[in-house]
């Protein structure tokens, strides 16, 4: 599940980052306004984490573009506005929750948690591809309908690999999307969680392609 977080204090942009792929999130982070508007307007996030003091356009402007255009994606807004009124306007402009700074890490992954559950059958939250089962409101993954133990860069892998169904990625794919890299060593490193996650289920659960890649495999009639 891939989130867009707009915040141009580098530290907190960071901190932030760190405990969202800490839970299996994939995360772009930007700082600049009309960069964050543009990428927001593409679609394709489950939820945006969105700082108002932004450089070159201001939050508020951004989400009352976006509402306007008719993008949906959720939006959790964060500030150090502090006043009733300031939040007034955010929810009025079509923030779907508001965090005032300084704020706890813990607070903001719970509200985006129940954010996304609210947000109903338009971003399903129970996924499934070959034997794998995904929930994300639990960030729980089963194989077989066995709980796994899994790394958060496992859990992003197993992700990628149901939210491109019936698809065969290559090692600099998923280099690229689960570690943000697509050097030898990140596909060394692919190789190794694939392996892993095979002795967690069994060796025919990732098949291999040899030459372009791996998928998930059809789970047995």
């Amino acid at each position: 599940m891939r989130i867009l977080l707009a915040e141009d204090d580098p530290n907190i942009a960071g901190h932030v980052r760190g405990k969202l792929e800490a839970e299996g999130y994939a995360v772009d982070t930007l700082a600049h306004g009309p960069d964050i508007w543009e990428r927001g307007e593409d679609g394709g996030y489950a939820a945006i984490i969105l700082d108002l003091g932004l450089p070159g356009l201001d939050g508020l402007s951004i989400l009352k573009r976006w509402r306007h255009d008719g993008v949906e994606t959720p939006v959790v807004v964060l500030t150090a506005r502090g006043s009733w009124m300031e939040r007034v306007d955010g929810f009025e402009a079509g923030a779907d929750d508001y965090i005032p700074k300084p704020f706890r890490a813990e607070e903001l992954l719970a509200r985006l948690r129940a954010l996304l559950r609210r947000a109903g059958p338009r971003f399903q939250i129970t996924k499934s591809a070959g034997r794998f089962t995904l929930d994300e409101s639990t960030r729980r993954v089963t194989f077989d309908g066995e709980a796994l133990e899994l790394s958060p860069l496992e859990f992003r892998m197993v992700a990628y690999f149901i939210e491109r169904k019936g698809e065969v990625l290559t090692s600099l794919e998923l280099a690229s999307h689960v570690q943000g890299r697509d050097d030898d060593s990140a596909k060394n490193a692919v190789e190794a969680m694939i392996a892993r996650l095979r002795r967690k289920t069994e060796s025919g659960a990732i098949e291999t392609r040899r030459g372009f890649g791996y998928l998930l495999p059809d789970a047995p009639a």
